[in-house]
């Protein structure tokens, strides 16, 4: 049996920056700060939520330093270091299991893909150059490539392969991969959308872009499935669809940095090439954050 990283709900942090284009830490202090109060069980920094596409090396790497000092483990931090190059995604698990990340977050290669054999040697050549605990990340609507529940067996017999984030939407996968693995790979919804549906299949929590605009609704919707309560979690699932629906209107994260900006967060502009929602989807997204009682 493998221990999780963390179970309940991780925020996949947005990186706010300056007017300059710099990444601006004095208010990405305060969002962290804002997050641990309200009740978040991880940080996810420089993952798809983070514009971690978008950070040159450096930045990516002051990023995960700097997350992992300031949060000094007051909950556990999950570093973005997936690539589609095998040697720097083994180059940014290696940094970040030296400035102390509680977790790796790998996503599937992209762009160039690979077979489901080249899957298994990706991730073992990663999961060997360390001890960090790596999850993995399905996400094929991104990268054009997913796991079969067959790969996913042979990648949960790794020491360091500690779970999955499944942001597939396939329920049938899941089920399968859950029936193989056991309690030897954890496995965290990607989707704000299926938390209760995959925390019902045994999921240990969330990945979640909802928590930057609600940390403590997202938080206390995970224990009520963390404590089996799952009718009481459902209606909550219900309560935040619209809001949920809203943060993914445009591509993300698009809305969630809007959002966070109408909430009063300094998250500075996108960068290309992600460009400023829609005048629709802005007034949508504020419409959805009044109705759901979002506030700072």
């Amino acid at each position: 049996m493998k221990k999780p990283v963390f179970t309940g709900a991780g925020v996949a942090i947005i990186t706010p920056f300056q007017a300059d284009g710099t990444v601006n830490y004095t208010e990405f202090a305060r969002i962290v700060d804002h997050q641990i109060a309200h009740g978040t069980d991880a940080i996810v920094i420089c993952g798809t939520t983070g514009e971690a596409s978008a950070l040159h090396d450096e930045e990516h790497r002051q990023a995960i330093a700097w997350c992992c000092e300031y949060v000094n483990h007051r909950v556990p931090v999950v570093a973005g270091v997936g690539s589609n190059h095998t040697d720097y995604a083994i180059s940014l698990t290696k940094f970040a299991a030296e400035c102390g990340a509680d977790a790796g977050l790998s996503v599937t290669p992209y762009y160039n893909k690979t077979t489901q054999r080249g899957l298994i040697a990706h991730y073992t050549a990663i999961a060997d150059c360390s001890d960090l605990p790596i999850i993995l990340y399905d996400v094929p609507s991104r990268t054009g490539v997913s796991f079969t529940a067959d790969t996913l067996y042979e990648l949960s017999k790794h020491p360091n392969i500690n779970g999955l984030k499944a942001a597939s939407g396939n329920f049938t996968l899941l089920a399968e991969t859950m029936a193989k693995c056991g309690d030897e790979l954890n496995i965290w919804s990607g989707n704000d959308d299926q938390i209760v549906p995959l925390m019902a299949l045994g999921g240990k929590g969330v990945i979640s872009v909802l928590s930057n605009v609600a940390p403590r609704e997202t938080h206390e919707l995970t224990q009520l499935c963390l404590e089996n309560r799952y009718p009481e979690a459902a209606r909550m699932q219900l309560q935040y669809h619209d809001l949920i629906d809203a943060l993914f209107c445009e591509v993300n994260p698009i809305p969630v940095k809007k959002a966070m900006e109408l909430l009063g967060w300094n998250t500075g502009a996108l960068r290309l090439p992600l460009v400023e929602p829609s005048e629709e989807h802005t007034s949508r997204i504020r419409r959805a954050l009044e109705a759901a009682g979002c506030k700072r």
